[in-house]
């Protein structure tokens, strides 16, 4: 392993400063659980680690207008604040299933974004929770929409000199309900085949749909936001016979890979089963919200 500097960063405008002044030679660590083992396999070199564990605002976790999430909150600090997991149900099914209690109490949402693994379990939920990422430089701020934060495998939209400071999400309204789920050959801690999560709003007198939103995981370069498929349900009934149609369209807009993990098919049909099982969850858990 290529030696490499550590900074334990106190501010935003510290963390920054390194940024802009090494570039690409400088990467930032919210929780390590990839970080580190990259650096391990070599995957490439830096000159400093800057850990931004200690920055106050990359450590934000509140709920007002809208839920802030730090880039550095651990995942487990999600699932346990009661209010964010009666909110946000999709999100607390991806945070408690990423790694076990050990990396959940490291690895941040922020972190899993950046990272920008096609198959990483907190990209989803985001996606379908509408989430905004909030990408600050030494000079501006700006937004990016999850769905478009991620632009190849492992490569994200990030500048050399930008860092994801934290992920906004808005307050979902009545009706609301989402869910993710994920298929893996093993019973915990592995990576997904394929994964899927769902969002739908029912119309509080006819229960009609009202909002949509599903996002693919491991079955393209990125997690995409299925748009189609999630257009197609906007105003339609909440029927097993809906789900099923609208898991055909999702079906056409994944793009999958064979690999020793699982076969294009494979992939494509798990995406199919997926979408409906969390279209129906996400539709139970909004008819509670009503």
């Amino acid at each position: 392993m290529h030696p490499f500097n550590y900074i334990a960063a106190s501010s935003v405008d510290e963390t920054l400063a390194v940024l802009d002044e090494l570039g690409p030679r400088a990467r930032i660590l919210a929780g390590g659980t990839d970080l580190l083992v990259q650096l391990r396999g070599e995957r490439f070199e830096i000159d400093s680690i800057v850990d931004i564990k200690q920055v106050p605002e990359a450590r934000a976790l509140h709920v007002g207008d809208s839920l802030i999430i730090g880039s550095a909150v651990p995942c487990y600090q999600i699932y346990e604040n009661s209010e964010i997991a009666n909110l946000y149900p999709g999100l607390i099914d991806a945070a408690s299933l990423i790694g076990g209690i050990q990396i959940q109490s490291r690895a941040s949402i922020g972190g899993n974004l950046c990272n920008a693994s096609p198959s990483a379990d907190g990209i989803c939920p985001l996606i379908v929770h509408s989430a905004i990422a909030n990408i600050k430089s030494p000079t501006t701020d700006r937004t990016i929409p999850v769905e478009d934060f991620c632009t190849g495998p492992g490569k994200n939209s990030l500048q050399n000199n930008e860092m994801l400071l934290s992920i906004k999400i808005p307050l979902p309204s009545k009706g609301f309900g989402a869910a993710y789920q994920r298929f893996i050959p093993r019973n915990e801690m592995d990576i997904a085949i394929a994964s899927v999560g769902s969002a739908i709003t029912v119309d509080t007198i006819d229960s009609n749909i009202t909002h949509a939103r599903i996002a693919l995981g491991a079955v393209g370069p990125t997690p995409i936001f299925a748009k189609k498929s999630s257009d197609f349900l906007i105003g339609k009934q909440p029927t097993q016979h809906v789900f099923e149609e609208a898991a055909e369209i999702a079906v056409g807009e994944a793009s999958p890979i064979g690999d020793m993990r699982g076969t294009p098919a494979q992939r494509l049909q798990l995406v199919r089963v997926l979408t409906q099982r969390t279209l129906t969850i996400a539709l139970e858990r909004a008819k509670t919200n009503l």
